[in-house]
């Protein structure tokens, strides 16, 4: 199942409201997970001097942004879950900024860095090529842009009350690619296992000059 446009609204405010729903067993569940594999990948291919500016893409309760923010790092969180927000901004000490994947206000040229673990694959198809334009202009020239979703054969619709894009490796190159992105890596987690139990593709991606 696809959205058409009056869908949108709908979808952002179900996965939202779920996600607002279980926030505390979101948290229990999620915050003891080592994706330090995840954020060496984005750190290791910025090119800016440290400190870095990075954006925490669906950030959470701000697991990751509280790691960034103690290795030193300028964290800045966005969110769609305001039950998230206030977790975020209370664990992690950093600006969160209450935001949904469709509505996006962000400054131009602005990070070194995006992390967006977990959290791009609840953007439909139907909007993609968008929100990722818009990532891209926030991003700083050969900034670097870190995801990693749930792999599937692109199916797109309903899992457990949120709405999600289940992307293989081609399709995702495809739509980075048409908004200015190169490639610089992808691998699949958890690291270790055969690949059909790698149920995530991670991926490392540069702002390419136009």
């Amino acid at each position: 199942m696809k959205p058409n446009s009056l869908d949108l609204g709908e979808i952002t405010d179900l996965t939202l409201a779920r996600y607002n729903e279980r926030a505390e067993a979101f948290w229990t569940g999620t915050k003891d997970h080592d994706v330090g594999q995840n954020i060496a990948a984005l750190l290791q291919h910025i090119k800016a001097v440290p400190p870095f500016n990075i954006l925490d893409f669906g950030c959470g309760p701000g697991r990751d942004m509280k790691v960034f923010a103690e290795l030193g790092h300028l964290a800045t969180g966005l969110e769609g879950a305001m039950n998230f927000v206030e977790m975020a901004r209370s664990h992690s000490g950093c600006e969160v900024w209450h935001q949904d994947f469709l509505r996006l206000d962000l400054p131009d040229g602005y990070f070194d860095g995006i992390f967006a673990n977990a959290s791009l694959f609840h953007v439909p198809t139907s909007e993609l090529s968008r929100v990722l334009k818009e990532l891209w202009s926030t991003l700083k020239l050969n900034g670097v842009l870190f995801s990693s979703n749930p792999r599937g054969n692109n199916e797109e619709g309903w899992n457990q009350g949120r709405y999600g894009v289940y992307h293989d490796i081609e399709s995702w190159r495809d739509y980075l690619a048409n908004a200015g992105f190169v490639e610089i890596i992808h691998y699949y987690r958890p690291a270790g296992l055969p690949f059909e139990q790698q149920s995530w593709l991670a991926s490392v991606w540069r702002k390419a000059a136009v």
